[in-house]
């Protein structure tokens, strides 16, 4: 008797890009595992979307669209090429406007795409149901998701089977048109038991003819488990990745789970052992020179406690390292229960994720609640749709005084629908007043990117990408020569190291950065004024709204912060005038880090 076929999708190249690099790994490095990968017999892609979207823009100079091109090329037209999607954000930051979904859904069929993974963080069902419609419309196998996650201990109101099957019938009666299913765990939390009670549930539900497949993490320990009781249930596909980027954070490893399933009557993907460690062979190899985080390869006893994504999870960790900050990641982790428990339960998946970890990153440094992150905020006053549980009172109350918004129930796409800044009207003249080229790409990668975007098409942006040795060692023969970048102040310099008595050289990171602190203004400052504004948290200045002289009222947004994947209002503390702006565009700004002054 022939054994079940599992369909496997190799996550190598996106989820486990970021859950291991946050992203950065530049094309042309990683393409000949691609290659490897094909020769093994592999037909099943996760090649972009996500967080490899914006990533490649914002720290690798790298055009998304380009890549995708460069993947089908090398696949053939055959392989089955997938995207991960955000529901109405897609691959941007905030909710996009209707037109803009369209157009995501047109740019990612035209370049290569075969099948859009499409979730809702919060399981709003009417936030999936548009994507939907223009994913179809464009020609693409639509995959929708249920997400998933265990809730901290203690913790009760959703998260459960019962909970689960709601939302698959909330999604089966919107007569939302799909190819296939996907329960998607981005923390790796949800327990063995109750994925096989899920699965078996969808599996009644669906009927023997649909696609059903599981996505989960290593980070808790127990992906393993986990994709043996899917299996047992009714699975019909599991998503995997190859080491180095597998395990961890990340997905577990094909060769794990070929011998995992030894003896049983599945047959994953008539993939065979001495092929894909040939394959792993080449990946080590292109991949040598990347720095993986020691918290990438290793499971967290911690995560069910405070379910974090290991795509975010990495990210912020690299953020903490970078300010200095990472010896407070525990006490953040410790935070996120009572974050997560007074929010709502949306499923810790980007960008409800990124909404805790900025949330209690806010409370550890500042105290429990004293600040309000705008993300967070926003999301409990309903500005990204329904919650699975109510929002508390309290915080939500907290959040609109914060925040001076009114709680909402109005659908998130008509909200972005009126906003100028997210209709391809507004990005087609910001094109062309930059002396760029209006195509759909550009549009696309404008919108989605913002001043980002404009400084990768302009050739302004800096690459941000860690190669080099890893220093793990205390001794004193560890051979640390070689070329760094590091981060002073905001600043980035091109730091060389030489063995013995050579001379080390320091001088600005002209190689990395040289354009864009041309095209930069200056730190702008009329002199200092009494008020001090500064950073709540590590990022990268992604916007600056206002400038020296300008009067603000109480709450006006002077600048914007990327952190986490997510943007962070600065915001005026008073009514006034800007007397100096203390930081440039791109610019590295650690916690607390002084950003502007006013009177």
């Amino acid at each position: 008797m022939a054994k079940k076929y599992i369909d496997v999708m190799d996550t190598t190249f996106r989820d486990g890009f970021q859950s291991v690099f946050g992203g950065r790994v530049l094309m042309d490095d990683f393409f000949p595992a691609v290659e490897a990968a094909k020769q093994a017999g592999i037909n099943h892609f996760e090649f972009g979307g996500g967080a490899r979207f914006q990533s490649l823009y914002f720290y690798l100079q790298e055009d998304a669209f380009e890549m995708m091109d460069g993947f089908r090329e090398i696949v053939g037209p055959d392989a089955n090429l997938q995207v991960l999607s955000r529901g109405i954000n897609t691959v941007m930051l905030d909710t996009g406007s209707r037109e803009m979904i369209d157009l995501f859904a047109k740019m990612f069929k035209k370049h290569g795409t075969t099948t859009v993974r499409n979730f809702d963080a919060l399981n709003d069902v009417n936030n999936l149901a548009f994507s939907a419609e223009m994913i179809k419309k464009h020609g693409l196998d639509h995959e929708v998701v249920v997400t998933m996650m265990d809730l901290p201990p203690g913790c009760k109101g959703a998260h459960d089977v019962n909970f689960y099957e709601k939302t698959l019938r909330n999604i089966l009666d919107s007569g939302i048109d799909f190819d296939s299913v996907c329960f998607k765990d981005a923390s790796g939390t949800a327990n063995p038991h109750k994925v096989y009670e899920t699965i078996s549930m969808a599996r009644k539900l669906l009927g023997e003819s649909v696609h059903l497949r599981l996505h989960t993490h290593e980070t808790a320990g127990v992906s393993v488990a986990a994709y043996l009781a899917a299996l047992e249930a009714g699975a019909n596909g599991i998503d995997m990745a190859a080491s180095p980027v597998s395990g961890g954070t990340s997905q577990p490893d094909i060769l794990t789970m070929l011998h995992a399933t030894k003896g049983t009557n599945y047959n994953l993907g008539d993939l065979k052992l001495d092929k894909v460690l040939k394959y792993e062979e080449r990946l080590k190899e292109c991949l040598s020179e990347y720095q993986i985080p020691p918290e990438a390869t290793q499971v967290s006893p911690l995560i069910p406690f405070s379910p974090m994504p290991g795509g975010a999870l990495t990210a912020n960790t690299q953020m903490m390292r970078d300010s200095g900050e990472l010896g407070k990641f525990d006490q953040v982790i410790a935070a996120m229960k009572e974050v997560v428990e007074r929010g709502g339960y949306g499923t810790s998946v980007t960008p409800v994720s990124q909404f805790y970890w900025q949330q209690a990153y806010a409370n550890v440094m500042f105290g429990p609640w004293k600040q309000i992150a705008p993300g967070y905020g926003r999301m409990v006053l309903g500005y990204f749709g329904k919650t699975p549980v109510e929002a508390d009172s309290e915080i939500i109350e907290l959040a609109s005084k914060k925040l001076k918004l009114d709680p909402t129930t109005e659908n998130p796409l008509d909200i972005a629908d009126r906003d100028e800044t997210k209709s391809i009207a507004h990005w087609t003249k910001v094109l062309e007043e930059e002396g760029l080229e209006t195509s759909d790409e550009n549009i696309f990668i404008a919108g989605a990117c913002d001043q980002k975007g404009i400084a990768f098409l302009k050739g302004e942006g800096p690459l941000m990408i860690r190669k080099g040795k890893e220093n793990n060692s205390n001794s004193g023969d560890t051979d640390m020569a070689g070329n760094y970048t590091v981060v002073v102040d905001g600043k980035q310099y091109s730091v060389q190291v030489a063995e013995g008595e050579g001379d080390i050289q320091i001088a600005p990171a002209a190689t990395v950065n040289a354009v864009a602190e041309a095209a930069t203004p200056a730190v702008t400052t009329a002199g200092k004024g009494a008020t001090e504004i500064n950073s709540q948290t590590p990022g990268n200045v992604w916007k600056i709204i206002k400038n020296p002289g300008d009067t603000v009222a109480e709450g006006d947004i002077i600048m914007i912060l990327e952190a986490m994947k997510m943007e962070i209002d600065i915001a005026a503390p008073k009514a006034g005038k800007i007397a100096s702006i203390n930081v440039n565009v791109n610019d590295s700004v650690a916690d607390a880090q002084l950003l502007a002054t006013m009177d």
